[in-house]
Order: C-alpha cells, then structure tokens, then sequence
C-alpha cells in the first residue's frame, strides 16, 4: 500500500468523503451545475467559516443556501435585510414579564444553526455593525449577558452586485468575517435547458426532495479530523508569501489581514478532506486563493476605473508567485 493509502486507513476520512458526497448528490437533485459553490460551502462549514453569495436576481443563491440547510438537520432561520431593519430585529430583545416582574430575553431570528441572510447589503451600518460579534466569536452580549451560539453556526449571506439603490456597502471589518466570497455566474445553455426539463418535469417543490443527510454530531466529527490533516511547513510559508504579496502589489490599496492566511490555511485542510486526503496540495491553496482573498483587499482607484476585478488581480498575483515542491 502505498503512503497515502496508509495515511488514509489511519486517520480513515471515507465517512467524512461519503458524508460530502451524500450531500452533494442530494443538492444535484434541484440544483444543475454549480458544483463548485457547493463544495466551497461545505469547506466552509467545516472550516468554522461563513459565506457571502454574489450575483444577478435568478442564479439560485437564495436556493442554495435553503438547500444546504435541508440537507444538514440542524436549526435554520431566514433574515431579510431591509433598510429600516433594526439590530433588535436581528439579535434579539429583552422584554418585561408582567407575571415575573423580570425582563426576559426573546432570542431573535440570529440564533440558529444555519442562519440565511438574504440581500445582506440593503441594512444599514448600525445593523451590519450587529453581526460584528456573532460571526467573529459566535455570540451575542446583550444588557451585559452573553449568549452562545449552538454548533455548527454558518451565517450565509446574499447580495446582488448590480444593484445600487436602497443598498449599502459592507464594512471593510464584516466583510473580512466571511470565509469565502463567492461569486455565482449564468448557467450555460446546456444546464439552462436541463433547469426547464426539471422544471417541466416537476410535480411538487424542489424543497420537498431534499432530505437531511447529515446530523450536527457528524459535522462536528468531521471537524475533528481536520486537526489530523498534514500540512507541510513549506505549504505555511507559500500561504504567508501569497497574504503578504497582497500587501505589496501595486494594484491593491489595502492588502489581506493575518486573518486570511489563517483562512487559507483551514479553509486548505477542510478542502482536501472532502476531496478524501489527509494532506493539503500546492493546488488546494491556489484553487482557494480567489474566493477567500477577493473580498479581503481594496484595489487602487486606477485599477477600479479600469473595470478590473479583485478576483483577477488576486489570480495574477498567485500565478507569480512560486510553487513549492
């Protein structure tokens, strides 16, 4: 047997593998395509980490994020984002009880395991400045009592990049608090033609087909594997020369925080386990680099008025950058 067969029968990552693929086949069965965000999102979860979905109206972000909830039998709640949404309408308030003549805390929609909030830039920034807390250390400190989040937590979050009326920009401190950023295209013709064939074929809601594949226990199993995921010295040292060449590059105004290299490096381990190897790969690190740092950097106004995008830059800059071997 060779050494990777060894180190999986060792550390034995098929149920975690299984578990994913699981999953992914029950997400297949409404979404066409897509496959690439859905395996980030569950890098994510099992990376401790959050989302944020981009795209025109119509691409299924919304869905996705209901889907991925159905499949995990975990808690779900759904926040719209408006622009008269009050932070109390997020986390929570504190209310009199006439019978015990105490205030009494009434959790809001936040307190759940999978929270979707959609169209997340239409709040202003007193209420963005409300999930500062809970998606950073998964708690909430209101009228001097914290309450913690139960496990798994992921915050799923929408925007629609077009639109600008009635939105906000997000805060340079919220959006460095989301694992990825991903960003969903048009479908090609084929997949389009698949979505209407389903569409004609359908007797009841896509929702209703989807059933929970996965249990809160097996997530936080599945977490404690990724302590065991190898990741040479080399691979550390490539993911802080490609944060620091942020830093450095003349087309970015303000480079990645500390704060992303630690995402690149648990982000690598939770990819490779679903990909069913304990070690993370050059490759791992490079295919993650997009959507973790894209969102973490500022271009330069010059790059901006060129119509360049943070996720091509962030590309030119790992391809300069050295493989180790």
């Amino acid at each position: 047997m060779d050494e990777e067969g060894s180190f999986e029968n060792r550390i034995d990552l098929a149920p975690l593998k299984d578990g994913v693929d699981r999953m992914r086949a029950m997400i297949g069965k409404v979404i066409v395509g897509q496959t690439q965000m859905v395996d980030l999102i569950m890098t994510a979860m099992l990376a401790n980490g959050h989302v944020l979905l981009e795209g025109v109206p119509g691409v299924a972000k919304t869905l996705v994020a209901k889907l991925v909830a159905r499949s995990v039998d975990v808690g779900f709640s759904r926040i719209q984002f408006t622009p008269d949404l009050m932070p109390s309408d997020v986390l929570g308030t504190s209310v009199f009880n006439m019978k015990s003549s105490e205030f009494e805390f009434r959790s809001g929609p936040i307190f759940s395991n999978i929270v979707l909030i959609d169209e997340i830039n239409r709040a202003p920034a007193k209420t963005q400045a409300a999930l500062f807390e809970v998606m950073e250390e998964r708690q909430v400190s209101i009228d001097g009592h914290t309450y913690s989040m139960e496990e798994p937590y992921m915050v799923l979050a929408t925007q629609n990049p077009i639109e600008q009326e009635g939105t906000y920009r997000l805060p340079e401190a919220q959006l460095d608090r989301f694992l990825f950023k991903l960003t969903l295209g048009y479908p090609s013709v084929s997949e389009e033609v698949e979505i209407l064939y389903r569409e004609v074929q359908r007797t009841s809601s896509a929702l209703e087909s989807i059933e929970a594949v996965l249990t809160a226990k097996d997530i936080q199993e599945y977490k404690n594997q990724l302590h065991h995921i190898v990741i040479d010295e080399n691979l550390l040292q490539y993911i802080a020369e490609m944060v620091n060449q942020t830093r450095k590059d003349p087309a970015i105004y303000l480079g990645a925080s500390p704060r992303a290299s630690l995402a690149l490096l648990h982000s690598s381990r939770a990819f490779a386990a679903i990909q069913g190897r304990d070690f993370v790969t050059p490759d791992d690190i490079k295919y993650l680099a997009p959507p973790v740092l894209q969102h973490r950097i500022l271009l330069t106004p010059e790059k901006e008025m060129e119509g360049t995008s943070a996720e091509e830059v962030i590309q030119q800059l790992v391809a300069k950058i050295e493989v180790p071997r």
